[in-house]
């Protein structure tokens, strides 16, 4: 196995000793191999993360079987992103483990545990889709015409993709293009959306 390492920081003076140190002591355990240590001084709620931007390129060329992190919060900015990233990952067959929050979805148990998470992320998911859908209908019923939005709503595109609209059905039930919908998504997958923070950034390992 070829395992990718992802660790952040949010400050120059902090340290990646102990994450690193946690995570190839247990690569080691495993009999693993380490593909590369990607390590990145930034805070979470940006979206300027170069090392994380270089780990989603080396996924998509299926250079690593697993990624593995210390805590959600230092790959993850929100719920959201989580979700959407994961699901990126699981359609590249790249299995992921947070080693501290005991998240590995080469095991069962494991992908139980995300499955968890994300009916949570579903069920918010659909409520607004229901909002989204009822306020268009509502729109068109006074006589309001609903062309296509010179701006495109990340959230709306977002969580009608987590309800599990295909591209072009989320693309009809907004007005826009199918190739916009998919800028979206991965806009997303790469920048992640600030909607509700694993943690706070003040609580950043040292």
């Amino acid at each position: 196995m070829d395992i990718a390492v992802y660790l952040r920081v949010s400050t120059q003076d902090q340290s990646y000793d102990l994450q690193k140190r946690e995570i190839l002591d247990y690569i080691e355990k495993r009999g693993w191999k380490v593909f590369k240590i990607y390590e990145e001084k930034r805070t979470g709620t940006t979206d300027k993360r170069l090392q994380f931007q270089e780990l989603l390129k080396d996924a998509r060329a299926r250079k690593f079987d697993i990624v593995i992190t210390w805590k959600l919060d230092r790959l993850f900015r929100s719920l959201k992103h989580l979700i959407l990233t994961i699901q990126e990952l699981t359609e590249l067959k790249i299995d992921y483990i947070s080693l501290k929050d005991n998240i590995d979805l080469t095991t069962s148990s494991g992908r139980l545990m995300l499955h968890l998470i994300g009916a949570f992320a579903e069920f918010e998911a659909s409520i607004i889709k229901e909002r989204v859908i009822a306020g268009l209908a509502n729109a068109k019923a006074h006589g309001k015409k609903l062309g296509r939005p010179t701006q495109i709503s990340s959230e709306s595109v977002s969580t009608l993709r987590m309800s599990g609209l295909s591209l072009g059905q989320i693309a009809k039930q907004l007005g826009i293009s199918k190739t916009a919908v998919h800028k979206t998504l991965k806009k997303l997958a790469l920048q992640g959306a600030e909607m509700i923070e694993l943690k706070n950034p003040k609580n950043d390992v040292h």
